[in-house]
């Protein structure tokens, strides 16, 4: 039997690390405001250029590519100075960079903003995702899926900031500087509440220096960060294929109209957030591993609903579903990589961040092919092998024991 929730702290969260958790939380909300304000105003950025799909596809890809290098630097120096100290430096940069992604006039130019936006991408989310575990180790209890939750709803709202904006004459540039002010401005007031240091899984704090023994060479095992990391591939496959083809699915495969399209997502997005809500109570009853089998299984089953339905709504009601399946995996996997790290340097997380870049990557073109080849309907199928792994895959979400610890 899979042990419940994360390693036990000794401690009730004091009033600093509840304060820790809304600052981190705030994180998670600039990050999903920001990324759903970019990817949803993509299409004004194709019509500025005059982008063909080949070259918008091959320009997009600039950012998770950076991402994953941005993602493994951050790792690496989270281990020196402590993920509070690069959420501090790095968080503004993402909004900024998307700001001046709005203002970029040239091909050259844009590139070198989307470089910078995937730098800031990657360093953040390993640095809020390390800070995140971080939190939930001085609680003693689940967490993470709370982050999440607020990612989600922080996405919604980006997504509903975009359609309003669109809508208006605000131009692309002052647009993302509006977000960019209030943000920055956020991050500004929670940086101070962030966690100091290193935080142990057992939510002992350390100071992080240079010469500490978390600079050294950190030495965490790449088996089960690879087996974590191929489930969240499989996961952000289907979720890069939720969010870029439901829409198309539901118009151009099962005929609905481009206002009940235009659902798809939203029912997806709601119900991964709802979901989420609710990840954290059930890892503590019920430990990790039966929610990620369990969520992987009704993701797989969602997809089978997709692929096969008759109608838009019984297409509506299969990315209903595949949300809730998805939910508790995402954040689960990078509390089963950190329970890898008993020094809390932020490697680990770091490392297994890499295959949501992976998986965000493969998702899209392999629907877009799979779809070329033979039909939509197709290519929403070949995502169930895929969450089928990720069930298989889901022992490997137990957290790590160490020596003192007690198995409930």
């Amino acid at each position: 039997m899979s042990a419940p929730g994360p390693a036990t702290s000794t401690h009730l969260p004091t009033s600093a690390d509840r304060r820790a958790r809304v600052a981190g939380a705030v994180a998670y909300a600039v990050q999903g405001v920001c990324f759903a304000a970019l990817v949803t105003r993509i299409p004004a950025l194709k019509d500025r250029f005059g982008l063909s799909e080949a070259s918008l596809a091959l320009l997009l890809a600039i950012v998770p590519l950076v991402a994953g290098v941005g993602s493994v630097a951050a790792g690496a120096v989270a281990a020196r100075i402590g993920a509070s100290s690069v959420l501090r430096v790095m968080g503004p940069v993402v909004p900024l960079a998307i700001a001046a992604v709005g203002f970029c006039q040239s091909i050259p130019a844009l590139v070198v903003a989307l470089v910078v936006v995937g730098l800031g991408l990657g360093s953040v989310d390993a640095a809020m995702n390390t800070h995140g575990v971080g939190v939930q180790a001085r609680y003693g209890r689940s967490v993470m899926a709370s982050f999440y939750a607020v990612f989600s709803l922080a996405g919604i709202v980006g997504a509903g900031l975009s359609v309003l904006a669109a809508d208006s004459t605000l131009s692309l540039g002052f647009f993302f500087s509006g977000i960019a002010i209030v943000v920055v401005a956020a991050q500004l007031i929670a940086g101070p509440s962030l966690l100091k240091g290193l935080v142990e899984p057992d939510g002992t704090v350390d100071e992080a220096s240079p010469e500490h023994p978390a600079a050294a060479p950190v030495r965490v095992p790449w088996r089960p960060i690879v087996l974590i990391g191929l489930a969240l591939t499989c996961v952000y496959i289907a979720d890069s294929a939720a969010s870029n083809w439901s829409a198309v699915y539901l118009a151009d495969g099962l005929g609905s109209t481009e206002s009940v399209a235009a659902l798809a997502y939203l029912v997806y997005a709601l119900t991964t957030l709802v979901a989420r809500v609710v990840v954290d109570r059930g890892v503590m009853r019920r430990g990790p591993v039966p929610l990620v089998r369990a969520g992987a299984l009704l993701a797989a089953a969602a997809a089978v609903m997709v692929a096969l339905a008759p109608t838009p709504a019984l297409g509506l009601l299969g990315f209903a579903v595949l949300g809730v399946g998805i939910a508790p995996v995402i954040p689960l996997a990078f509390s089963a990589a950190a329970s890898h790290d008993p020094g809390g340097t932020g490697v680990a997380v770091s490392r297994v961040n890499v295959f949501n870049y992976a998986g965000f990557v493969l998702g899209a073109p392999l629907v877009g092919l799979v779809a070329e080849a033979s039909s939509l309907r197709w290519a929403f199928a070949v995502l169930v092998p895929l969450l089928l792994a990720a069930a298989v895959l889901a022992p490997h979400f137990a957290p790590e024991r160490r020596e003192g610890e007690v198995s409930a």
